[in-house]
């Protein structure tokens, strides 16, 4: 019974630390996303006013200040003033409750695929900071480019959308894969055990 006992005490206090690991990491990743994204805006915004882009690595990247009332890559800039703030003000942050109300409930996703959604959300939210604090203007200061191909401006919070967004769908076909690769060796094996017994 003892034994027992310290079999169950033990588990559960494992289940414990393991929660509190992983909570403490999603922690860190949404508090350094829209600390790093919030202080390269403030930084963009001190130090690039009135300056022409500047640009780095054989204009790979190029640096210079936008100020976005549209969402990524400018879209919906020119809508009319109120719908655009119903939109990116009003729709986002609504958005962006229910998504973290959803994510912090057990949703029975993979730690990895967990991270990214976390990920996109603190993008989300650091970009709707800027829109409460600067008359729904998000801080853009960042091109990429190679000859003539280039991105638009953007920001280090849509960089952890973007890249939390593509991670998060390479985690799920990876499961769906394993899901199928797991079904279709499974099958052949049943059939194979059946067709040795006759």
């Amino acid at each position: 019974m003892y034994l027992l006992h310290s079999l169950l005490t033990g588990s559960i206090r494992r289940m414990k630390l393991a929660s509190l690991y992983r909570s403490t990491v999603l922690l860190a990743t949404v508090v350094s996303t829209i600390g790093c994204d919030q202080a390269t805006k403030h930084i963009a915004r001190t130090h690039l006013v009135g300056l022409p882009p500047q640009s780095y690595l054989g204009g790979v990247v190029r640096i210079a200040l936008a100020e976005n009332e549209g969402g990524f890559l400018s879209l919906g800039a020119a809508l009319p003033p109120t719908l655009r703030t119903t939109v990116f003000l009003l729709g986002v942050g609504g958005g962006l409750l229910l998504a973290a109300i959803y994510l912090a409930r057990p949703t029975g996703w993979r730690f990895s695929a967990l991270l990214c959604a976390w990920w996109i959300w603190a993008g989300g939210l650091s970009n709707l900071v800027d829109r409460v604090l600067f008359d729904g203007r998000v801080t853009d200061f960042m091109i990429l480019g190679l000859g003539p191909l280039h991105t638009g401006v953007f920001n280090v919070a849509d960089l952890a959308i973007t890249a939390g967004g593509i991670f998060l769908l390479l985690s799920a076909v990876g499961v769906a894969d394993t899901n199928e690769n797991r079904t279709g060796q499974s099958s052949p094996s049943g059939l194979g055990g059946l067709s040795r017994r006759g």
